[in-house]
């Protein structure tokens, strides 16, 4: 199984800086929350559009599982959506530990 965050991916794109990485990682976990309780609480285009927003976010930091199943949703799997809040935690908790070593 893949880990919640690609940090090979994850260094590249913040350039091993590793203040950078915490506000980057910072940001995922607070958009990641906002954007996964918009999701459970709409459905339609308000919920696509929060699942594309999140996929976005996910992408950047190597999220990628959490990317796949946002875009479930985005393309209109309801099904998807506890998935997504499990994958969330697992990049959330990865994020922690990657702003603990730094």
């Amino acid at each position: 199984m893949e880990p919640p965050i690609d940090t090979e991916h994850f260094e590249a794109a913040t350039f091993g800086d590793r203040a950078l990485q915490r506000e980057v990682l910072g940001l995922f976990e607070a958009q990641a929350a906002k954007l996964l309780q918009t999701i459970r609480t709409t459905n339609g285009k308000e919920q696509s559009e929060a699942a594309h927003a999140l996929k976005g976010a996910a992408r950047g930091i190597g999220a990628f599982q959490v990317a796949e199943e946002a875009e479930k949703i985005e393309q209109g799997d309801g099904s998807a959506v506890e998935r997504l809040a499990q994958r969330v935690v697992e990049a959330q908790n990865a994020a922690a530990l990657l702003v603990a070593r730094n």
